[in-house]
């Protein structure tokens, strides 16, 4: 195995900063067994059982916590992606847009945008396709303290709710629901800066706030902190699935093998990974050992990351549904983002290579 070092800042997975801290990240290669012959067809073929190459890729993600990527770790720790002879150099760059531009320029095979910046992309003319859906459920949540009388977003009529910051993806988010309950900003809440995680913490302890929208690793981080939470988000918002691996439409067509074989591995890192917390951390150690050696945070990261993995409705791990994309779209012309439905929507993610690497 080589490993070589990057320099990474801090980075966020959706339009703010998601890591529990900035850290440097290891450039860790998957290494030793050859690659699956790519073919012409448009499927993953099954792994080859003597391929004759190694493929050499670049991976990139917007944040550099190596839990967050949890069944990659495990892909590669426990030697599932050696195995379909890929080499993987792990590399995190400074959010979505960064990520689809490495790879539209041919710097990286894949990445891990999230929902939003693949729609917009392909609305300007590029191609990037979601084959895993890593977060099924959304990135953010309306939490509370677990012994709070408040039971529903209805309740917080009256109510102060803490935000990281003001211009932050989770007031959106937030606001969506309060809306959807009936509730208007600065008539029936008001919303109030206080920063991530432990300033999150310390405001509740102080009374500023009874609620807050949260991002999984400020719930992470302030379970650490001692504190009992209770999540209100309702169901019909985890349908904002966050970040997936991701590659592009050309790179399925030129080597169906690669993201064949790269999806089969995740399979069996999310497998390894929902049934071995120990093994996971360790493995995503050797990835960041700086992450690791907070191990009660990355033990509340690694629970809240998989948490959030899992699809609402028992749907397969790593798949997508076409409801939870069309919640995307209309949220993103519904803001202005969008300037009108894509004519193409179900292209912007495919379930195939999942579905054909399952036991």
């Amino acid at each position: 195995m080589s490993v070589g070092r990057f320099e990474t800042r801090g980075v966020d997975m959706s339009k703010r900063h998601l890591a529990p801290v900035a850290i440097g990240l290891l450039a860790v290669m998957a290494c030793a067994g050859p690659a699956s012959t790519p073919t012409n067809s448009g499927a993953p073929p099954s792994a080859a059982s003597n391929p004759p190459v190694t493929k050499k890729i670049t991976f990139v993600t917007p944040n550099p916590s190596a839990i967050v990527v949890f069944n990659l770790c495990a892909a590669i720790g426990e030697g599932y992606l050696a195995q379909e002879g890929i080499e993987v150099t792990f590399q995190a760059l400074d959010g979505s847009g960064p990520v689809l531009q490495a790879m539209a320029a041919g710097q990286a095979q894949i990445g891990l945008p999230g929902p939003a910046p693949v729609l917009l992309a392909r609305a300007r003319g590029e191609k990037p396709v979601m084959f895993y859906n890593l977060y099924a459920q959304s990135l953010f949540g309306l939490v509370v303290p677990a012994d709070s009388s408040i039971q529903s977003p209805a309740d917080l009529k009256g109510a102060t709710i803490g935000v990281g910051t003001a211009g932050g993806a989770e007031v959106p988010f937030a606001r969506a629901i309060l809306k959807e309950a009936g509730l208007t900003e600065n008539t029936d809440y008001t919303f109030l800066p206080v920063g991530d995680g432990g300033q999150a913490a310390a405001a509740f302890t102080r009374k500023e706030v009874v609620a807050y929208a949260a991002a999984i690793p400020d719930m992470a981080i302030m379970r650490t902190r001692g504190m009992n939470l209770r999540e209100i988000t309702p169901d019909k918002f985890l349908a904002f699935f966050g970040n997936g691996y991701t590659t592009l439409q050309a790179t399925i067509d030129s080597d169906p093998g690669l993201i064949g074989g790269f999806a089969r591995a995740l399979v069996r890192g999310m497998e390894f990974a929902s049934n071995n917390k120990a093994g996971t951390l360790s493995d995503c150690a050797k990835l960041n050992p700086q992450e690791a050696a907070d191990t009660t945070l990355s033990s509340a990261l690694y629970d809240a990351s998989l948490a959030r993995s899992k699809p609402p409705g028992g749907a397969a791990p790593g798949t997508f549904s076409a409801s939870g994309w069309q919640t995307w779209q209309d949220s993103l012309v519904a803001s202005g983002d969008l300037k009108a439905p894509l004519s193409d929507l179900a292209s912007a993610s495919t379930n195939t290579f999942v579905e054909q690497a399952a036991p």
